[in-house]
């Protein structure tokens, strides 16, 4: 005969997997990622509609300026119009946009820059707004440095912008490379988002599945067959199964969108790496594009796989037996909020961390966050793309099998008192006496 255990897995695992939602869900995921990453991305890069602005510049504040293509200026002559006349005048013409700039009883430029107006026939776009803002800011300041009897290139030429190229030394054997900070910080929290959606997507499943087969009395027939541990071990690992298939689908489904979009949306990225080998002296944005790369292959991403697959395992499995207790100690869903937030408290404080880990990720907050083993899921992933040392990934991980193992004892005593009870509202005094017999 089988292992209970196997069958177990096995018949949660393909209930799982044939169902439509699971299919949609897994295809339509990857799909809908690319798409608020790229179609965005695409969109912004789209030349916007040409829309004439009508300008009454009483102050000569920005004549002549002919804008940029996008939104041309075109000037009405403050000696022959007034606000009003302008206005009436841009009601019934084909400009899109009417600016006005007073100048008041004296040229005051904070008078000026209080009382400018913009109207337009639609909303004015907030490209159109702040291209209007930096403008009259910039002609605003000159005037005003012209008045104190400074020269406005003589400040531009002393203003100096600092770029500070930030590397990583490694052993002395190593050389250095390009930090790569924002692109792991951003990496770290969608890597930590990530692991708690699926540890508690997963885990609620099995809670889920525990309180239905408890509701529809289909446990009392299993139990007949195996034990209750084999039951709630069998669900763990069938459900984490599934989990597992959908996450490496998506990886390959991401890496084939993000193949078809290098090859169809950044060609010449990609035209001008290649051609950095064979040609001379490449352009700055040959250099600029080239270097992303390089910063993309300094981080170490078979690890930041590895370990998620581990640490998702690991949260879902600690996490998945304490919802399996509570699962087999309740008779319906709604009962359950009041267990919930206990459990799922570390996991919600690892966000709210996250920040702070982020800015500091060897700092101590991060590093004894990652120990907790009921927080380090979470917080680890977090740190992981920053290159944390890797006696520190050891000891979190094995501090959260042990702690797996031993809640899995716990839970397996709540389990087995709980799952043939019916009728009866649990507290946690409750549970607490379940766990010393």
């Amino acid at each position: 005969m089988r292992n209970p255990i196997l069958l177990i897995i096995q018949r949660e695992f393909l209930s799982r997997v044939r169902k439509k939602t699971f299919l949609v869900v897994t295809v339509l995921g990857p799909l809908i990622f690319a798409a608020m990453m790229i179609v965005p991305a695409i969109l912004a890069s789209l030349p916007e509609d040409e829309k004439r602005i009508i300008v009454l510049d009483e102050a000569a504040l920005i004549v002549p300026n002919e804008g940029r293509d996008e939104y041309p200026l075109e000037y009405l002559d403050p000696r022959e119009n007034d606000l009003e006349s302008a206005k009436a005048f841009f009601t019934t013409s084909e400009y899109d946009a009417f600016l006005y700039i007073p100048t008041g009883e004296s040229w005051d430029p904070d008078f000026i820059k209080n009382n400018i107006l913009l109207f337009g026939k639609d909303d004015p776009s907030i490209n159109m707004v702040q291209y209007l803002d930096g403008l009259l800011e910039t002609k605003l300041n000159e005037e005003k440095l012209l008045r104190n009897g400074v020269d406005p290139e003589v400040v531009a030429q002393s203003v100096t912008q600092v770029n500070i190229k930030s590397y990583t030394m490694g052993d002395a054997e190593e050389e250095a490379v390009q930090s790569a900070t924002p692109i792991k910080m951003v990496l770290g929290y969608i890597a930590g988002m990530m692991i708690y959606f699926f540890i508690f997507f997963y885990a609620v499943q099995v809670m889920r599945g525990v309180i239905e087969e408890k509701t529809s009395r289909i446990v009392e027939v299993i139990i007949s067959s195996v034990r209750p541990y084999q039951l709630m071990m069998g669900k763990i690992l069938g459900i984490g199964s599934v989990g597992v298939v959908q996450f490496l689908i998506w990886v390959i489904l991401s890496g084939g969108i993000y193949l078809i979009a290098s090859t169809f949306f950044l060609p010449e990225l990609l035209a001008n790496q290649a051609d950095m080998g064979a040609a001379g002296t490449p352009n700055v944005q040959d250099v600029e594009g080239l270097a992303i790369f390089d910063i993309m292959r300094s981080i170490n991403f078979p690890l930041i796989l590895g370990g998620f697959l581990f640490y998702f395992f690991g949260g879902y499995f600690l996490f998945s037996a304490m919802f399996a207790a509570l699962g087999s100690a309740i008779d319906q869903e709604a009962d359950s909020q009041q267990f919930m937030l206990p459990v799922t408290l570390p996991m919600i404080l690892a966000l709210i961390t996250a920040t702070n880990v982020i800015q500091e990720p060897n700092g101590p907050l991060a590093f004894w966050m990652s120990m907790i083993p009921f927080t380090s899921p979470i917080t680890m992933m977090i740190r992981l793309p920053f290159g944390i040392p890797i006696w520190q990934v050891f000891l979190s991980g094995a501090i959260l099998i042990g702690t797996f193992f031993a809640m899995v004892g716990l839970a397996g005593k709540i389990y087995r008192v709980g799952i043939l009870m019916y009728g009866k509202k649990v507290t946690w005094k409750e549970l607490y006496k379940w766990l010393r017999y």
